[in-house]
């Protein structure tokens, strides 16, 4: 298993809590691609299969290449080739990762969220979601990297 940082690990224990949200990640954006940094609830070995995640590739990835969110109703059950076989191992439905920017636009870090219960995630909660993970930028600014 990964060494978080504790900063990291502190602030996405509070973003679920606040959100409701059973299990996330945090993936710092660095050399094209995306490396984790934090994680709640994600078995061993789903960690290990994300500790480095190309743009492009999963919900992360996706999010990272398109800079904006990447959802799903239900990870168990997508077939939209944005969740990968993996996340199956996640005891969640619905899950969103969201690009976090600095007050330049550049992307920092891709940050994921998921949830017990199925649904679309999207108007003022998919807003609420966006606005806690924005506040990332001032932690990551905290971590060195």
């Amino acid at each position: 298993m990964a060494d978080f940082s504790p900063h990291l690990q502190s602030w996405l224990d509070t973003l679920l809590k606040d959100a409701g949200g059973v299990a996330g990640t945090v993936h710092l954006h660095e050399q094209g691609g995306l490396r984790l940094a934090a994680a709640v609830n994600i078995p061993a070995k789903v960690q290990e299969v994300v500790t480095w995640v190309p743009s492009g590739k999963g919900m992360a990835g996706l999010a990272l290449e398109r800079g904006e969110p990447v959802q799903t109703c239900n990870l168990q059950e997508d077939r939209s080739g944005a969740v990968k076989p993996g996340a199956k191992a996640v005891n969640a439905q619905a899950a969103v990762a969201m690009p976090v920017r600095n007050t330049s636009g550049v992307i920092l870090a891709v940050v994921g969220v998921a949830f017990a219960d199925e649904r679309e995630i999207q108007g003022r909660e998919l807003e609420r979601l966006q606005c806690a993970a924005a506040t990332l930028a001032g932690v990551v600014g905290d971590v060195s990297r």
